[in-house]
C-alpha cells in the first residue's frame, strides 16, 4: 500500500483551511494531489522507505498531526493505487485507516461485492445500464467478457471498467496546486432554504472572486459551486440512505474571466441545475481555478456599450473599494 486517499473533516466552508493541511502532508512527500474542498491524493512510495514505516501507521502519525496543529480530524484510505485508496476511503473512519493490500486476492475480494456504481468514474448512466443487464456488482462486470461490456457502454469505456472491476489501477498521483486557485465561501448563521438567500449568497461569493482576481490581474477558466447541507451525515457509495455532505459542480467558462457579472451568472446557472427544491443549506462556497495573466487571456470582441459601461463602472468601484474598504460598493441586494 502506497497511496492514501485523505478526507479531512473540515467545519462547513472551511476550504480555505486546506492549503495549510497540504502542507502538513507534505512534510512527508512532495508528491500531493489536491482534491478540493477538503481532501488529497498522497503517494508515499518514497516515505515509507524513507520513514521506515508502512502507509497505515503514517496515516495516523498524519492525522495526529492534523488534529495538534489544527483541531481537524480526518479520514483515510490507503491502497496500492489512487482508484482503491479512493474506494477504501468510503470504508474509513476517524481513527481507523481502511486499507487495501496490494495482493491480488485480496484486492478481487475487496471489489467483488460492492456495487458497480462505487466504482470511481462510473456515472449514474453508466451504472443504470449495467443493473438492467445484471451486472450490479463489481464482480459481476469483472467476470463478465470484454466484448459484452464493450457493446454496453463503448469500446474504451468497456476496456476501462473491465480493467478497474478486475483491480487493474492504472492512475497516478499528480502534484497540483491548490494556491492556483481562489475561494469565497459564504456559511449561513443558520440551515438555509430561502433560494433568494442562497442566490444572495452566491451574488456577494461572484463578486469577492471576482475583485481578489481582478487585484491579482488574474483570469479564471473554471468556476467551482460547492453546495453543503444541514445534514452533515456523508452517505457510503451505494448506500440507499443517508444524505451528501455536500454537491460540487464545476462549468468551464466561454472565456478566461475576472468580470463579476459573468462568474456570477455562472454560478446562478449551476446553482439552478441543482434543482435543490428548498433544499436546507448550510454554506456555499465558489472556487475559481485555473488561473492565469489577465494580459495573457483572449477575450471574444464585442461593440455592446452595455457591457463596456458595466466594465469600465467595475474599475470604478474597485478602486473605491480599495480606499474605502469591501462594503464601500456593492449591489443593492447585498446592502439590506
Amino acid at each position: 500500500m502506497t497511496i492514501l486517499c485523505v478526507r479531512f473533516q473540515l467545519p462547513p466552508m472551511y476550504e480555505a483551511a486546506l492549503p495549510q493541511l497540504l502542507g502538513l502532508l507534505e512534510e512527508f512527500t512532495p508528491v500531493v494531489e489536491a482534491l478540493p474542498p477538503d481532501g488529497a491524493l498522497v503517494d508515499l512510495r518514497g516515505a515509507e522507505r524513507y520513514f521506515g514505516r508502512g502507509a497505515v501507521e503514517l496515516a495516523s502519525v498524519i492525522r495526529v498531526r492534523a488534529l495538534v496543529h489544527y483541531g481537524v480530524d480526518c479520514v483515510t484510505g490507503a491502497g496500492p493505487g489512487p482508484m482503491l485508496a479512493r474506494m477504501a476511503l468510503a470504508e474509513a473512519a476517524p481513527g481507523v485507516t481502511c486499507a487495501v493490500p496490494g495482493d491480488p486476492e485480496a484486492v478481487a475480494e475487496f471489489l467483488a461485492e460492492r456495487p458497480v456504481a462505487a466504482l470511481p468514474g462510473v456515472g449514474t448512466a453508466t451504472a443504470r445500464t449495467l443493473c438492467e443487464y445484471g451486472l450490479d456488482t463489481l464482480g459481476r462486470v469483472a467476470a463478465a467478457p470484454l466484448s459484452t461490456l464493450q457493446r454496453l457502454v463503448g469500446a474504451k469505456a468497456g476496456r476501462e471498467l473491465h480493467e478497474k472491476a478486475n483491480g487493474v489501477d492504472r492512475g497516478r498521483v499528480v502534484p497540483n496546486a491548490v494556491s492556483r486557485s481562489l475561494v469565497a465561501e459564504r456559511p449561513f448563521d443558520r440551515d438555509e432554504s430561502d433560494p433568494d438567500r442562497h442566490r444572495r449568497a452566491l451574488l456577494s461569493a461572484a463578486g469577492e472572486l471576482g475583485a481578489r482576481l481582478r487585484a491579482l490581474d488574474k483570469v479564471c477558466r473554471t468556476l467551482t459551486l460547492t453546495v453543503r447541507y444541514a445534514d452533515l451525515r456523508r452517505s457510503r457509495t451505494g448506500s440507499s440512505g443517508g444524505t451528501p455532505m455536500s454537491t460540487i459542480r464545476s462549468r468551464t467558462l466561454e472565456e478566461p474571466t475576472a468580470h463579476s457579472a459573468a462568474l456570477t451568472k455562472a454560478a446562478y446557472g449551476m446553482y439552478e441545475a441543482l434543482g435543490l427544491q428548498r433544499a436546507r443549506v448550510r454554506a456555499i462556497a465558489l472556487r475559481a481555478e485555473g488561473l492565469g495573466p489577465a494580459e495573457q487571456a483572449s477575450y471574444q470582441l464585442t461593440f455592446d456599450p452595455v457591457d463596456e459601461k458595466v466594465r469600465r463602472i467595475e474599475e470604478v468601484a474597485d478602486r473605491a473599494r480599495a480606499k474605502f474598504g469591501p462594503r464601500a460598493v456593492m449591489p443593492g441586494t447585498l446592502a439590506a
